[in-house]
């Protein structure tokens, strides 16, 4: 097993020498889940709401159950589904707001070393392919992977299985020797049943919000922790 894990399920290793792949999330895993929560929690509704003379606590209350319907499909990822649903147009609202993109403690440094060590880097993402590219563009991500995939490119979220057969055909891994990083617990399970055998989640996905203290997979707070062994950056 490349994870030690302690019974409180913190990391306190990873022996990179027996992992060939990295598959890294994106939102609230290397990015701060804070910009993403607020915007579809407060600024969509805001806006939503403006239009048919609703302050944002009624909005809130009246997508809610919209926005559950569509959770862990494909849409619900999705802007062009999104924009047509509720009438916005979501890519230009989420122009305006980019200065919340930011990174999570330490994870830019963790690609840094990621990148120069032996391991394929790969950025799979259920982000609509724009917030991608805008998130790409705002904290230059691109130069840290070796590919970077979407869901929607496959055709499928990543809590199916659909999407981890996709993912074979386009970047072909051995599932034992990789590791997956993603703040998801629903979408670790879904890589587990898949056969990805070493699996870390997140304890503090989005910062304005409290440090998760029991997680079903092994977990860290930020990536300082499992750096050792990785070459190191000037």
């Amino acid at each position: 097993m490349a994870l030690t894990v302690s019974h409180s399920h913190s990391v306190t290793a990873v022996d990179w020498s027996k992992l060939d792949t990295v598959l890294l999330d994106m939102d609230g895993t290397l990015l701060d889940l804070e910009f993403d929560n607020h915007f579809w929690g407060t600024v969509i509704p805001e806006h939503w709401g403006r239009q048919r003379g609703l302050d944002v606590v009624a909005s809130q209350t009246t997508l809610a159950p919209v926005f559950a319907e569509q959770q862990g499909k494909l849409n619900w990822y999705c802007l062009d589904y999104w924009g047509n649903r509720l009438e916005l147009n979501i890519p230009t609202i989420k122009a305006n707001y980019t200065d919340g993109i930011r990174w999570r403690p330490r994870a830019k440094l963790f690609l840094q070393r990621l990148h120069a060590s032996h391991l394929d880097v790969v950025l799979i993402t259920n982000a609509h392919p724009v917030t991608l590219e805008m998130k790409a563009e705002k904290l230059p991500l691109t130069q840290w992977f070796d590919l970077m995939l979407t869901s929607h490119e496959l055709g499928a979220p990543k809590e199916t299985p659909a999407f981890w057969d996709a993912l074979t055909q386009r970047r072909a891994f051995n599932p034992r020797r990789t590791l997956f990083v993603d703040d998801s617990e629903h979408v670790l399970q879904s890589a587990h049943h898949f056969g990805v055998s070493h699996l870390i989640t997140l304890r503090q996905p989005d910062s304005s919000r409290a440090i998760r203290e029991h997680t079903q997979f092994p977990a860290i707070l930020h990536f300082d922790e499992i750096l050792e062994g990785l070459p190191r950056v000037d």
